[in-house]
């Protein structure tokens, strides 16, 4: 069976994986795919010159040990380390068409933001091939990587690594659970003050991990809220990144909640948690490690 043939009917084996998906799909050639913008996609043979203006899919590419395609990156994509050394062609949101089109990409990857809507018209009327993605969720990964391993002939290593970050999601949330899960609000911007809600993979991180997150019932990713709500909600903890923790401990202001006054605000390392990538397993394990395991009484409630 020649490469092509072998690529051809990796594709209907992903039409099959992808049958629980919510858009990408596999036509009825078997050769075609439907990406998140409803843009088609064929290639005639897997891609050799990827340009990945998305953190999850460019972590992604060396997971399946494609990193040496890669001939282009965003500023944002610096891991694994190999990544650094990739050339940064600026935002990956509205990016730079111009130069895209210098590193002669025969695909590029994409997060389905609308912001990306006329880069992926312009690519198109270039002739480069784009396949666009939401990455927003931890089904996403296993929606995501079945087809994006295909597109680089890839496809059993992808079900390698597939089975692996599942497998290392699974093995944390099948650890012992608190009574009470630990209650926590994750800060994720100043003015307004925005954070984390139920539509975001961090809010399904922390269930994975054994906590709670307490605006897990706004539905947005990233909802505004106020610092009176947030005291109202009276978390158990306040998780943040280095800098606003810091901010946070020091601002007169917010010890108005009392997880604040009691000094329970946790800095969270964002290089593992930021993104609901091929290293989730470990950011559940950092969050199980840092919250549930590191605290006492969770869910105990504080003075």
């Amino acid at each position: 069976m020649s490469r092509l043939i072998r690529w051809s009917a990796a594709l209907m084996l992903f039409a099959v994986l992808a049958c629980g998906g919510e858009r990408t799909s596999v036509a009825a050639g078997g050769e075609a795919i439907v990406d998140d913008f409803g843009d088609t996609l064929r290639l005639a043979a897997p891609a050799q010159r990827v340009v990945s203006l998305n953190p999850v899919t460019t972590e992604l590419l060396f997971a399946l040990g494609a990193g040496d395609r890669l001939v282009g990156r965003t500023s944002w994509d610096l891991y694994p380390e190999a990544a650094r050394a990739i050339p940064d062609l600026g935002a990956g949101m509205g990016p730079n068409v111009e130069a895209i089109l210098g590193q002669r990409p025969d695909l590029v990857l994409l997060y389905a933001s609308e912001m990306n809507r006329v880069a992926v018209r312009q690519l198109h009327a270039a002739g480069i091939a784009t396949l666009t993605h939401r990455t927003d969720r931890i089904a996403d990964l296993q929606r995501v990587l079945p087809v994006i391993a295909a597109t680089l002939g890839a496809e059993a290593v992808g079900r390698v690594v597939a089975d692996s970050v599942q497998a290392s999601v699974d093995a944390v949330r099948a650890l012992p659970r608190p009574s009470e899960p630990l209650r926590a609000y994750w800060h994720v911007w100043d003015a307004p003050i925005l954070t984390i809600g139920g539509g975001s993979y961090l809010s399904e991180l922390l269930d994975v991990a054994g906590a709670a997150n307490v605006f897990g019932d706004l539905s947005a990713p990233s909802p505004q809220v106020s610092l009176e709500e947030i005291a109202r909600r009276n978390p158990d903890v306040i998780l943040a990144g280095p800098n606003n923790a810091r901010k946070i401990l020091a601002s007169p202001a917010w010890r108005v909640v009392p997880a604040v006054r009691a000094g329970r605000v946790v800095a969270i390392d964002t290089t593992i948690v930021g993104r609901p990538g091929v290293r989730m397993g470990e950011a559940a394990r950092f969050l199980r490690r840092e919250l549930v395991d590191a605290l006492p009484n969770p869910g105990a409630g504080l003075p």
